[in-house]
């Protein structure tokens, strides 16, 4: 049985989140026109893209993890898989 891992990625997707709200609101909201109003939806997104992608890649690690203790569970009547 493995252990479970620690919930550094997490962490760090929420932290980088908070970053790029951060961000997003400093240089973008003080300033805001027409032109930012339009493009602001498309930038807060690229600010969002490294939270995301920690986030997925905790998430495939974790699912991974999991998958592995599944596997470990199966009986002795099932085929193994190729």
């Amino acid at each position: 049985m493995r252990r479970p891992s620690p919930p550094l990625l997490p962490v760090l997707a929420g932290l980088l989140s908070a970053g790029g709200f951060a961000g997003f609101f400093l240089l973008f909201l003080r300033d805001l026109n027409v032109f930012w109003l339009v493009v602001a939806p498309i930038i807060f997104a690229m600010y969002q893209i490294p939270a995301a992608a920690v986030w997925w890649i905790w998430k495939r690690r974790k699912k991974a993890e999991t998958g592995d203790e599944e596997k470990k569970g199966e009986g002795p009547g099932t085929p193994p898989d190729d």
